[in-house]
């Protein structure tokens, strides 16, 4: 049935006058959404205006914001031509003993070095929402602990490997996942749970303080999918989580060091000492 040439225009009309208040409403939200998010950030940034991290300091949160997240990657990236299932990275061990070694090392010292990040950017963001940032803070460092403590048993593993053999150790492990399956409790499977589920609320409270914009905050979000578990290997989602970090946190970390004035020689000869120390006791020190 043909319509009339005129009640065609006036359909048309009315189509179009309807889309066009609907497009305009939407743009209208959008814009309102983006000015909202970028007073969020100016209001953060005006609070965090010249406020150093109290503890711990300047020059130690830029290392962890940098150091933490690059030695993740590190070892996500020297340990990924290897499948990621428990008995593969055994195999791995018997076969590359030094490079997995040295992927689980970097793995684990990036962990135990972000937590200083971790409370920079908790300390950031609670400037303007403080549960925000206390909440993500302290869910996130309970986290790191956990994450610590998996790589105690992966070290231990690896060392058992060397004495035990392998199929024996392939053996020990599958009747530690039985066991700890069966555990009614134990501190460091109770707080599992914060592992991953504590960058959520981190990169939550990142983005409704201001601290951080959308995109970083998702990305800083994106750590909830990295594995938890003894000899957990780079799964494909690895360098989606780790890479998240790493966007997240090192420009953070950068402007921090650009944020005030060099150390003082007096500083450097300190961390001069430090190191040297170090070294000293960990060649000479006593063993066992």
């Amino acid at each position: 049935m043909l319509m009339h040439p005129a009640y065609q225009a006036e359909t048309h009309r009315h189509r179009r006058d309807g889309q066009e208040p609907m497009n305009a409403d939407l743009r209208g939200r959008i814009t309102r959404w983006r000015q909202a998010a970028a007073d969020r950030r100016a209001a953060n940034a005006a609070a965090n205006l010249d406020r150093q991290p109290p503890f711990p300091g300047r020059w130690v949160s830029a290392v962890s914001l940098i150091g933490g997240p690059a030695l993740i990657m590190t070892g996500t990236l020297l340990r990924s031509p290897f499948y990621y299932f428990v008995p593969y990275q055994l195999a791995a061990y018997t076969r590359h003993p030094a490079l997995i070694t040295a992927a689980y090392t970097c793995f684990a010292a990036g962990f135990v070095l972000l937590w200083p990040a971790v409370m920079t950017l908790a300390q950031r963001i609670a400037a303007t929402s403080p549960l925000w940032g206390l909440w993500g803070g302290c869910l996130v460092i309970v986290g790191l602990f956990t994450r610590t403590f998996q790589f105690g048993t992966d070290h231990l593993a690896f060392h058992l490997t060397d004495s035990l053999g392998l199929q024996t150790m392939l053996n020990g492990i599958d009747d530690y996942y039985l066991a700890w399956r069966d555990t009614i409790w134990h501190p460091f499977r109770a707080i599992s749970g914060p592992a991953f589920f504590g960058w959520v609320v981190l990169a939550i409270g990142a983005y409704r303080s201001g601290a951080l914009g959308l995109g970083r905050s998702v990305a800083l979000g994106l750590m909830s999918a990295l594995a938890l578990g003894t000899l957990k290997g780079t799964e494909p989602q690895s360098f989606i989580a780790v890479g998240g970090l790493c966007v997240a946190f090192i420009p953070l970390g950068i402007s921090l060091l650009r944020s005030g004035p060099p150390p003082t020689r007096r500083a450097m000869f300190w961390i001069v000492v430090l190191i040297l120390v170090h070294i000293l006791m960990t060649a000479y020190g006593p063993r066992g």
